[in-house]
């Protein structure tokens, strides 16, 4: 059971946390710019592609078209899809878990197209390319 100081305590926190940092005070899907578009209490407003955002990556117009600002303001909800989305985190970029942010950096990083990892790879090609593994062929013959 909370009791009346923690009650007062979580209060106190919100607004300090709601002084401190813009909140949702509207949100939509524009089709016509295929993106997110989220106004804030402090005037700005944000937008971003859904496919960059966890759980909005696959979503298809008809499921983003309805969107929730929560009460405090710092979520918007996606009820077609059951996601919720962090205000405070959009903010910093942060689009998703740790573990699901990490996934799509490595994804770009294994893209790269640069001038460093092209030569890397001629010169590993002149080489023979890429060693054999050599643990995986002795000791295992079943």
């Amino acid at each position: 059971m909370v009791t009346e100081i923690q009650f007062e305590q979580a209060n106190r926190r919100a607004a300090e946390m709601r002084a401190a940092n813009p909140g949702a005070v509207a949100a939509k899907y524009d089709r016509t710019r295929g993106c997110i578009v989220v106004d804030l209490s402090n005037g700005l407003q944000i937008s971003f592609n859904p496919s960059i955002a966890q759980g909005l990556e696959n979503a298809v117009p008809a499921q983003l078209n309805e969107i929730k600002v929560s009460p405090s303001g710092f979520g918007i909800y996606f009820p077609k899809l059951d996601v919720d989305l962090y205000i405070p985190s959009l903010l910093e970029g942060v689009f998703g878990s740790k573990r699901w942010m990490a996934a799509r950096l490595g994804t770009a990083g294994g893209q790269s197209r640069s001038t460093a990892k092209m030569e890397a790879a001629r010169a590993n090609g002149k080489l023979g390319g890429r060693p054999k593994r050599k643990a995986a062929a002795a000791g295992k013959h079943s």
